[in-house]
């Protein structure tokens, strides 16, 4: 099933979209994608409800897509997970993941506008898998037991600004990572059992419609499975919450593209998750 919310920020109402690309109310079932909802055995219920035949209609024609998730209560993001990633960063390949946050009101809708930061020079793009967590995880025995954890996966933009993550860090990067408007996701919630394998999924962003990357979550160093169950042993995933699993190479750090503009566009897609796009502006 792929869910969304549609609607001003703040305002969105949930939404079904099916396979012919019908859109149905879900508010008989819930008032928002949360992780309350996903908790409480919500996408179960909207199974339910949608074979009943119980979910209305509902146009969403020139409505704003919104992030398919309310705002998590983690964003937990895996630094330099693909190889040629991290080489292009200057780096070896991790041996373990590299885990940093990001401010949870970076995440807004999969076509909102991203705010280049002031004094800015070096905002850069990165496609990645989002994986939503469905139900707590702490402790996990094996990287199998952390799929049944996972509700659904979404693409994600983890929008950075290297001089702030690199330069002016201090040794950590959250600086460079957590500027508003840093995350654009969606534009659906695509659940995990019509996703089947995760890492066999291939990913690309464009900037102004010109190639940037394109790979495929097969590259990845540390798989979703394995990166749950990690975190899984320092630190409690509740229902809700986002991982951004690593971007593949093709970023302007890479020093082969420029950086970002006001003016510039930002188009991301991974398959059978959907399509983004964003306008870059100056804050």
């Amino acid at each position: 099933m792929k869910l969304m919310r549609v609607g001003a920020p703040g305002a969105e109402r949930p939404v079904l979209r099916t396979d012919d690309e019908r859109h149905l109310d879900l508010t008989p079932v819930t008032a928002d994608i949360d992780g309350a909802f996903l908790a409480g055995g919500g996408v179960e219920r909207v199974r339910a409800a949608h074979a009943a035949g119980e979910l209305p209609d509902v146009d969403i024609a020139g409505q704003r897509v919104g992030a398919p998730i309310a705002r998590p209560g983690a964003v937990l993001c895996i630094g330099q997970n693909y190889a040629a990633h991290a080489a292009e960063s200057g780096s070896a390949p991790p041996s373990v993941p590299i885990l940093f946050y990001k401010g949870s009101n970076t995440v807004v809708g999969p076509y909102d506008e991203v705010a280049i930061p002031r004094t800015s020079v070096k905002t850069d793009w990165e496609v990645e898998l989002g994986v939503v967590i469905g139900r707590t995880a702490s402790y996990l025995d094996s990287p199998e037991q952390a799929l049944a954890c996972v509700a659904g996966y979404a693409v994600s933009n983890d929008v950075s600004e290297r001089a702030f993550q690199n330069e002016q860090s201090g040794g950590q990067w959250s600086k460079g990572k957590s500027c508003a408007t840093f995350n654009p996701l969606g534009p659906w919630l695509v659940t995990a059992d019509e996703v089947g394998d995760p890492q066999q999924l291939g990913l690309r962003s464009y900037v102004n419609d010109e190639p940037r990357q394109d790979s495929s979550t097969a590259d990845m160093i540390f798989t979703v499975g394995y990166l749950v169950w990690h975190l899984s042993q320092y630190l409690v995933l509740e229902p809700g919450d986002l991982i951004n699993t690593g971007t593949p190479q093709g970023v302007a750090l890479s020093g082969r593209f420029p950086y970002l503009a006001a003016g510039d566009t930002m188009r991301l897609s991974i398959d059978g998750l959907g399509e983004q796009r964003q306008l870059l502006i100056n804050a």
